[in-house]
């Protein structure tokens, strides 16, 4: 390489190289720089992909990477569910875990927060739901059963009286919170729960189905109050407005078709106001965020294609994508404070995710548990 290089010297072959060397040199360097890499798509969307590079050292919400269901308890502590069959609640801010509370028999499905309060609930694929305190012992405070499949569907009312439970068995259970007891119970055919949510200072649950619809049920009597235009996909989640007068739900999909997020009318006409499509599998969850994020009203979602988006809610325009490789399905969103986004996943535990303050709107990652 030596005689090599002494014989190039000189000729014009040599200034070449060390051209190329040099231009080389400063790519390498920005590279190692940049905070963020681009890439287009085939349709020649830019989007950002989270670099690999090194995070804080927190410590792993869960044994099994697989995180199935993620919820802000506070403004800095959530409570997730996972694989591993344990409920953990966790302090996004200082790395740590809390508590782990265990005594479901198989991998919990969803978790819910009692408002301003240290209480939450989780679902299991054991058909049980169980009720848990973060200022209490790690056992459960109560356990419910009364699904004949896997629960699906958590809800809880605005005055913390009430629990909406779903299954796939086709059944919505109301329950008394204080005392555990189930107060109501109904059940439709076909009606295979996908996700809850309940309608802030409203009597009504809004419910996702497999069947394709969305259905606002009246917790008084647990009767349907609405059921808005059957979609092509089954509806996996369902979230509303914190004002309440909108609610936007997900569809599953494959290649593009489907995986879509739709924004609905709570108040007079309950049509479709707009569609958010930009996904490339099943958009498994979605959420409402805060004011403080943008200028103008805005919803994240997050996918089975890895990537979180964010979009103009009243245009239907994709604002910003992140996509968060080697994570694997992206299962679970939550809003944990007005700034940070949690984001959970199939590979790779929970993402803790912060409004990017140095471009118009993004999302950049800040730590893995």
């Amino acid at each position: 390489m030596l005689l090599l290089r002494h014989q190039l010297q000189g000729s014009p072959l040599w200034k070449v190289v060390r051209g190329f060397c040099a231009v080389m040199g400063k790519l390498q360097s920005k590279l190692r720089h940049s905070t963020y890499n681009k890439y287009s798509t085939p349709d020649g969307i830019v989007e950002e992909r989270s670099p690999a590079r090194a995070f804080p050292d927190y410590s792993p919400a869960h044994a099994d990477a697989a995180v199935t269901a993620v919820a802000a308890l506070s403004s800095d502590v959530c409570v997730s569910g996972g694989k591993d069959k344990t409920v953990v609640a966790y302090n996004w801010k200082t790395g740590n875990v809390v508590r782990r509370f265990q005594g479901h028999e198989r991998e919990i499905t969803k978790v819910a927060c009692i408002p301003r309060s240290s209480q939450f609930f989780s679902a299991s694929r054991d058909k049980m739901v169980m009720m848990w305190d973060l200022r209490s012992s790690s056992r459960p405070k109560q356990q419910l059963s009364g699904h004949a499949m896997v629960v699906t569907g958590l809800a809880v009312s605005p005055d913390s009286a009430r629990l909406c439970t779903g299954s796939r068995d086709n059944t919505l259970l109301l329950w008394d919170v204080g005392t555990g007891q189930c107060v109501e119970r109904v059940s439709v055919s076909r009606n295979l729960v996908t996700h809850l949510c309940w309608v802030p200072q409203e009597p009504y649950v809004l419910q996702a189905s497999e069947d394709k619809t969305i259905r606002l049920w009246d917790s008084r009597g647990l009767k349907i109050a609405h059921m808005f235009p059957a979609k092509q996909h089954i509806q996996t989640y369902c979230e509303v407005s914190v004002d309440g007068h909108q609610c936007v739900s997900c569809s599953n999909g494959f290649g593009g078709d489907g995986c879509e997020a739709t924004l609905w009318d709570l108040r007079q006409t309950r049509n479709k106001i707009c569609e958010y499509k930009g996904h490339f599998q099943t958009v498994a969850s979605c959420v409402f965020l805060p004011r403080a994020w943008a200028l103008m009203p805005v919803i994240a979602t997050s996918s089975h294609d890895c990537k979180v988006k964010i979009w103009n809610q009243d245009t239907g325009a994709c604002l910003f994508t992140l996509a968060l490789d080697g994570s694997g399905p992206l299962t679970s969103l939550a809003v944990g404070d007005p700034v940070s986004l949690l984001c959970a996943s199939f590979n790779r535990g929970i993402h803790l995710l912060e409004l990017d303050y140095s471009r118009e709107l993004g999302l950049r990652e800040v730590a893995v548990f």
